[in-house]
């Protein structure tokens, strides 16, 4: 004895409920996206200023800092080469150095120290290298340093408050801004 096969609106039923189900998994998985790397892009013009206080915000969340010892703010570079950065990387180190300062943080401004060699138009590079021996000349308790990553989409950020007693990340904060004329500026040098 064989068993009938299905009625056809059944095997339709199913399919249109396993449809409805992926694509319903499929836009939660989207979700995870939008909480890592920030609003969805296209989203409205880009507020850099606000971002980068998110930002600076973000890493105060970590360890407390002690208020007598400064805090150095390197330049946030290119992911693609570290030794070089954009008026957009600058930008967001300002930034980031502003709002720790507003929070009560003390910054040391590395540009009025000789011990870190400026290139022009490239700001205060500091490599993982060089974090130990800076930040010891400055008695600085931390320090925070950066990268970028440019897409045709969106500009990718990464800020980490790094303890120079054995380069420890403490903080750290991702977020990504969606392309617009304005970063494409930045990012020109």
């Amino acid at each position: 004895m064989t068993a009938a096969p299905a009625p056809v609106a059944s095997v339709r039923g199913r399919r249109a409920a396993l449809a409805a189900l992926l694509a319903a998994a499929a836009a939660g998985a989207t979700g995870c996206a939008r909480y890592y790397y920030g609003p969805p892009l296209g989203s409205g013009p880009v507020d850099l200023v606000e971002s980068s206080y998110q930002g600076a915000d973000a890493l105060l969340q970590g360890p407390p800092l002690d208020p007598s010892l400064p805090v150095l703010v390197a330049t946030v570079v290119n992911a693609d080469r570290l030794s070089e950065s954009t008026r957009l990387g600058r930008l967001i180190s300002e930034q980031v150095a502003g709002r720790l300062a507003q929070r009560g943080v003390r910054v040391t401004e590395l540009r009025l120290r000789e011990t870190l060699a400026m290139r022009p138009g490239q700001g205060e590079l500091l490599l993982s290298r060089d974090v130990r021996e800076v930040s010891q000349a400055q008695s600085a308790q931390a320090v925070v340093v950066g990268t970028y990553a440019a897409s045709s989409q969106a500009v990718y950020v990464s800020l980490k408050l790094v303890n120079p007693l054995g380069n420890a990340v403490v903080a750290a904060y991702d977020y990504s801004l969606p392309m617009d004329a304005g970063l494409r500026g930045l990012l020109a040098n």
